[in-house]
């Protein structure tokens, strides 16, 4: 499908009454969903004081610290975010999450929302797994690609 398509598909959504769209054409799948049950409450984290520089260390111990600041790698297979977004855990505050640490998901399980531009997206697992652990907080802004969830293949 090409961006045009896309576009057109998103306008004729938004002026219909539907409140849910979900297509699938091949490796082509597009989601669409208007409202949310309960109220959304975004918070945004306060702004961390960016710590005083080091001092100037031993040339022995540079490569150890350079080492230790580099991005943590993740260890098994990740579910990434399909787009940017704000992460929901939850249908609403109110609401339990879809899914935990710990719990296994049958493919097409709904594991999470993202809100683009107020529509509201499910993701779903694209195959059988265990949640091995959950790396985004309820709230928070997700980048495309980014990981979201370390799984085990079942």
């Amino acid at each position: 499908m090409q961006f045009k398509d896309i576009k057109e598909l998103i306008r004729v959504f938004d002026k219909s009454d539907l409140n849910k769209l979900k297509i699938k054409d091949g490796d082509f799948e597009i989601s669409m969903q208007t409202g949310f049950e309960g109220t959304v409450v975004t918070t945004a984290a306060a702004p961390v004081a960016a710590a005083p520089a080091p001092v100037a260390a031993p040339a022995a111990t540079a490569p150890v610290a350079s080492e230790t600041a580099a991005p943590a790698t993740i260890a098994g297979e990740t579910i990434n975010a399909p787009m940017v977004g704000t992460y929901y855990a939850s249908p609403s505050p109110e609401s339990p999450a879809f899914v935990n640490k710990g719990d296994t998901v049958k493919k097409g399980q709904t594991l999470c929302i993202l809100e683009a531009m107020k529509i509201m997206n499910e993701v779903e697992a694209e195959y059988d797994c265990k949640i091995v652990d959950i790396l985004v907080e309820n709230g928070s802004p997700v980048e495309f690609d980014m990981a979201m969830f370390v799984v085990e293949k079942l």
